[in-house]
């Protein structure tokens, strides 16, 4: 059984210093057990200026068991799935201990962003890539960061306007599209729902 009092105060430890960190986990819906994390790419990597969604599930095992996490947000490195963002690290399989949290967890994640380990690859191919052709890999991380993890402050307002416009308060809007991922077909459908 998932301790539903150690992942409250985890998630308080976590949204607590979000604006030092950056880095954040909300409900996905209404369960503690569903989460999406949130954590900015790193400072001089080609993942700088991005904002990464990470869905998290948390086992009954949980915290004896790891959490099992995904990128939700596409992203070019040799430890994450271009395809399905399935994340190759350690502390998610057989090194994870209870004293971690999600969010040692998370700032994991956002340091293999920093250090890939191309020869522990997820991707073979985006390893391969790493590996031989270093610049075309780091051209195409930067480009993935840019279409995929970057929200364009036009593109939100715009997103933010047209839900406000069918009648929903704009607070509401917002927080609705940040917990999807700024995706507005899934927002559109919690707040029809809510």
């Amino acid at each position: 059984m998932v301790d539903l009092a150690r992942v409250q105060k985890e998630l308080h430890e976590c949204n607590r210093d979000v604006q030092v960190s950056g880095i954040n986990v909300t409900l996905k819906g209404d369960s503690l057990t569903h989460l999406i994390g949130t954590i900015p790419g790193p400072v001089g990597t080609p993942y700088e200026g991005g904002t990464f969604k990470i869905d998290i599930t948390l086992t009954d095992g949980y915290p004896f068991e790891p959490p099992k996490m995904k990128f939700a947000t596409k992203v070019w490195h040799p430890n994450i799935s271009s395809q399905s963002g399935a994340i190759c690290l350690d502390i998610l399989k057989d090194q994870w201990s209870p004293a971690l949290t999600l969010k040692t967890a998370l700032l994991s994640i956002q340091a293999l962003l920093s250090a890939p380990e191309p020869d522990d690859p997820q991707d073979a191919v985006v390893a391969q890539q790493y590996l031989r052709d270093h610049q075309t890999f780091v051209g195409t991380a930067r480009y993935w960061t840019e279409t995929f993890a970057k929200t364009s402050t036009l593109a939100a307002d715009e997103k933010i306007q047209k839900l406000v416009e069918m009648g929903f308060p704009e607070a509401q809007v917002r927080s609705t599209l940040e917990a999807n991922g700024w995706d507005e077909n899934m927002a559109l459908e919690k707040l029809l729902s809510s």
